[in-house]
């Protein structure tokens, strides 16, 4: 799907509207599993190609414009959570929990979200971008602004602690 331009848009409006409507779903989905709330997440989609339109001509410049774009989305999350009046959301604290259907796929669903919501926010933006938004491992460490190495660390024990909350939980049941 195509904008109608306005006469007068330039160019630069032109392909940062384009880029910003391609993937607009898909930055809201990873900044809702970032911070487990839909009105943040919207915030911080919102902030993001803010900056993004700001600074066009580097996005369209760089190697990955989704991967700087997305960076510019996880640093828009982590400053959020560095602020004293807003704590990392854990699995307790989200607002805008859906009620489970009581399907398996339903429940399954919502342990692992609160599972993820669980994780300390290096190891769950490195889930989100690695594993649910299928970046590679580079791909990943560039959008985090660290190493393979720690991408490869952090998901190893992210997903360590994903499987041992979802293991608890089974037990319980």
């Amino acid at each position: 799907m195509r904008f109608r331009t306005s006469p007068g848009a330039n160019e630069r409006d032109v392909a940062f509207r384009e880029f910003a409507w391609q993937r607009a779903a898909s930055l809201h989905r990873s900044a809702y599993l970032l911070c487990g709330d839909w009105h943040l997440a919207e915030d911080l989609v919102q902030e993001a190609l803010a900056k993004a339109y700001v600074h066009w001509r580097r996005v369209q410049d760089a190697d990955n414009p989704d991967a700087y774009v997305r960076r510019i989305l996880v640093n828009e999350a982590r400053r959020r959570w560095r602020r004293k009046d807003a704590p990392v959301p854990r699995a307790e604290a989200a607002t805008d929990r859906a009620e489970p259907d009581w399907s398996e796929d339903v429940v399954r669903r919502a342990e692992l979200f609160e599972a993820l919501l669980r994780l300390p926010a290096g190891q769950r933006a490195t889930i989100v971008l690695r594993h649910l938004d299928g970046l590679s491992e580079r791909e990943t460490a560039a959008a985090l602004g660290c190493s393979e190495g720690t991408v490869k660390s952090q998901a190893s024990r992210a997903m360590a602690a994903l499987r041992k909350y979802i293991e608890s939980q089974e037990a319980k049941a």
